[in-house]
């Protein structure tokens, strides 16, 4: 498919167009997160700019622009189902806002860990995953000249690292609103937990495997 995809639709047109499209989804992601009370929301729209960050590997047209839209996808998506699978965890007890978390380090440290490496993660900060996927991302972008779009990916994710550590200051810093008894996690979203958290931590000081299976597909796809 993604073969399909490059051999069909890769040409100077398209290439502008997820240009602006990924500089649309950064800002438009960035500056939307910042405002959210609800931690579903924060997500939903921290999703956006990350699709953002996604398509510069679309916009450069190289095997490295390619390869780095690979180490993106499987990165976001064992983020996104870390994230995710807290969110619903967190749900079952009515956790709905950002202001909601207070306290959930002494409640349930395990848990707060959890979703802060993800945060983390999710700001790009290192050694975690996420500082290896936009380290590989705005690297293509530069290597393809794309100055402008590495810059503003720069810019977005230092924005985006404001509402992320905003929420793990919650977790761990601010009282809550009202005390909420957080019930013990199932065994299948703490066995889903403990791989997508392993992922997330070794994927940057072991980048080995992840990066011959992603130059391996992005060759095949020009091949």
């Amino acid at each position: 498919m993604l073969r399909v995809f490059i051999v069909a639709s890769y040409g100077g047109t398209l290439q502008q167009i997820f240009f602006f499209c990924s500089i649309a989804s950064m800002i438009l992601g960035a500056l939307a997160a910042m405002a959210q009370t609800k931690v579903k929301r924060l997500l939903a729209y921290s999703s956006i700019g990350h699709v953002g960050y996604i398509c510069i590997g679309l916009s450069c047209g190289t095997i490295e622009g390619i390869q780095s839209l690979l180490i993106g996808i499987f990165i976001y998506a064992s983020m996104t189902v870390n994230a995710f699978a807290i969110v619903l965890a967190l749900r079952q007890t009515r956790v709905k806002y950002i202001a909601d978390l207070g306290a959930l380090a002494k409640t349930n440290p395990i848990l707060a860990i959890t979703f802060s490496m993800t945060m983390f993660s999710y700001a790009g900060i290192p050694p975690l995953a996420g500082f290896c996927s936009k380290f590989y991302l705005f690297f293509a972008a530069l290597g393809c000249g794309a100055y402008f779009l590495a810059l503003v990916g720069v810019v977005t994710s230092v924005i985006g690292c404001f509402y992320y550590i905003r929420l793990v200051k919650r977790m761990f810093f601010d009282k809550p609103r009202t005390w909420i008894l957080y019930e013990p996690m199932d065994r299948e979203k703490s066995l889903l937990l403990a791989m997508t958290s392993s992922f997330i931590t070794s994927s940057f000081p072991y980048p080995s495997p992840l990066f011959d299976l992603t130059h391996q597909m992005a060759l095949s796809s020009y091949l």
